[in-house]
């Protein structure tokens, strides 16, 4: 069974997607540890609830302790280390990582963005497509989960879906439709790298 760590800033919605199929049985994996970069973050809730062990991290606290953003990630990787993932899941986490922390783990990082390859890197991307859209600059968005490279947004691509754009609709309707995509597409990428998982063993 593949072991997960998940990486947390927010909500949780999405890890509680994989929580969801990996009770239901449709994921072939379990969540080892959830970490997150705020401890308000509801999503720490989430994985309490699920009996998943949590931490917190913050890197304004470290750097507040005289700390640097390679001391951030290098007590990063030993957390997630510790728990001894198969893969690592950024589930809304919002920092960027770098190879002090990716080296740790090679191409066992994995990110969920709400947009398609090339398009919107970074935040509030749906926001900006929507506005794009307005403008009549694109027709679609979407939703794609890639390996993790020190460039924004900009690893090797596992899985992608289009969403289309609807004239007149509100922001608040997209960020729905786009978020159950985002749901549905982590889980399909996440199935491929179970079976990946399963086949070395």
């Amino acid at each position: 069974m593949m072991q997960l760590v998940v990486l947390i800033s927010g909500t949780g919605s999405n890890l509680q997607a994989i929580l969801d199929a990996c009770q239901r049985g449709e994921l072939a994996a379990r969540v080892a540890l959830v970490i997150s970069s705020r401890a308000d973050a509801p999503g720490l809730g989430r994985a309490a609830r699920a009996g998943v062990p949590t931490a917190v991290l913050s890197r304004k606290e470290v750097l507040a302790h005289g700390g640097t953003r390679e001391d951030f990630e290098r007590k990063l990787a030993g957390l997630v280390a510790h728990a001894g993932p198969d893969r690592v899941v950024l589930a809304g986490w919002m920092l960027l990582l770098s190879p002090v922390f990716l080296d740790a783990f090679p191409d066992r990082v994995l990110n969920l963005h709400p947009a398609l390859p090339g398009a919107f890197p970074g935040t509030e991307a749906i926001q900006r497509a929507w506005q794009a859209f307005a403008r009549g600059e694109i027709a679609e968005t979407g939703v794609m989960v890639h390996r993790v490279v020190p460039e924004m947004d900009a690893g090797p691509v596992l899985a992608t879906q289009t969403v289309p754009l609807i004239p007149g609709e509100p922001l608040a309707e997209l960020q729905a439709r786009v978020h159950e995509v985002e749901h549905r597409l982590l889980i399909r990428a996440l199935q491929a790298e179970a079976r990946a998982c399963a086949g070395r063993t």
